[in-house]
């Protein structure tokens, strides 16, 4: 989670370089227990090896650069880009992303095109 806020904060100075705001502070996250250590200040044993990198996040939760929200494992978009998935999931995801295939009644998935609008 620690890598991902960075790249976040990253990305949102790239952007705002471009001039492009970014008003809403989210990060989505499958990892319910990563979004329970990052929101409690307390750490256990078993927690002493990832204490910097929970501090850096809370440390930008605080600011409002990032919001976790927890987002079930099935609806992860990225999951298209990472892992190798079944038609029927593959289909949701494509379909998630607002991207259709214009030759479906005929060739049946020959060119995928993303639609923007």
């Amino acid at each position: 989670m620690a890598a991902t806020v960075s790249e976040v904060i990253w990305l949102r100075s790239l952007l705002s370089s471009l001039g492009v705001q970014i008003t809403t502070p989210t990060l989505f996250c499958d990892n319910q227990a990563a979004l329970h250590i990052a929101a409690n200040s307390v750490f256990h044993e078993r927690t002493k090896h990832i204490e910097i990198d929970c501090h850096f996040v809370r440390e930008h939760l605080k600011l409002g650069v990032v919001a976790t929200n927890y987002l079930p494992t099935r609806l992860q978009l990225a999951d298209i880009f990472t892992k190798a998935l079944g038609r029927d999931r593959f289909r949701f995801i494509l379909s998630k992303l607002g991207i259709r295939d214009p030759h479906a009644p005929t060739c049946g998935g020959v060119l995928w095109i993303l639609w923007i609008g």
